[in-house]
């Protein structure tokens, strides 16, 4: 498993509005957030933005919102306060995380909108698949059914977004169980695999990016 934060340049002549895709396999949480923030601080005007796939060990991170009564029965996986919006969640294998890693003022994109385009990008994967899903206003994220399948977090610096969504794809969701997930009581989560979508978690990837840069495209100014 690699763990350096700094192997993650942005300098780029491709067109900056055209994000980089970067897989980064498995690799553990913090240096790839040091490394988030790395780069939200060094980028310019002309760096161009990037979408990092990942997948992360077990752990749970806590948001800025994060208060440590929604961790529950941690055992032994660990607790990463960070800097994203919102509460506690677990990552996990099986689960594929996308952070994006944009430039928002130079698209004249806002927060709220950034939000919406992840969770479309997510519900139009499970709609492909005849699965209906829905965002929530009241709980940024992906819901069947009242289950949570797909996490939002976002962090925006000097204009620019980091952390970004995770997509439970084929997981064991039983740590899930030891959090009050994103901060409520009692939430069920739920995964691809469970809802019969039969992705590894490379074709999730997959599926996930081309939605995305779809949503992304057609939001340019």
């Amino acid at each position: 498993m690699q763990n350096d934060p700094t192997p993650f340049p942005s300098a780029s002549s491709a067109p900056i509005h055209e994000p980089r895709i970067k897989q980064l396999g498995r690799r553990d949480y913090e240096p790839v957030w040091r490394a988030m923030q790395a780069v939200t601080d060094q980028r310019d005007a002309t760096t161009r933005d990037e979408i990092w796939l990942v997948e992360h060990p077990p752990v749970y991170t806590l948001g800025l919102n994060g208060r440590r009564e929604h961790v529950l029965a941690p055992g032994d996986i660990p607790i990463v306060p960070c800097d994203r919006g919102g509460q506690v969640t677990y990552h996990g294998p099986g689960q594929i995380v996308v952070y994006v890693l944009l430039a928002l003022r130079r698209r004249s994109l806002g927060v709220r909108r950034l939000v919406s385009l992840l969770e479309n990008t997510v519900i139009a994967l499970l709609a492909e698949h005849g699965v209906a899903a829905v965002a929530r206003p009241d709980a940024p994220g992906v819901y069947v059914e009242g289950r949570k399948v797909a996490a939002l977090g976002l962090r925006v610096r000097r204009g620019c977004s980091y952390h970004g969504l995770s997509l439970n794809v084929d997981m064991d969701l039983a740590p899930f169980q030891g959090i009050n997930p994103c901060g409520y009581q009692g939430l069920e989560v739920t995964q691809l695999k469970d809802l019969g979508i039969d992705l590894t978690l490379a074709e999730a990837g997959a599926a996930l990016l081309a939605h995305l840069n779809a949503q992304l495209a057609a939001d340019l100014p």
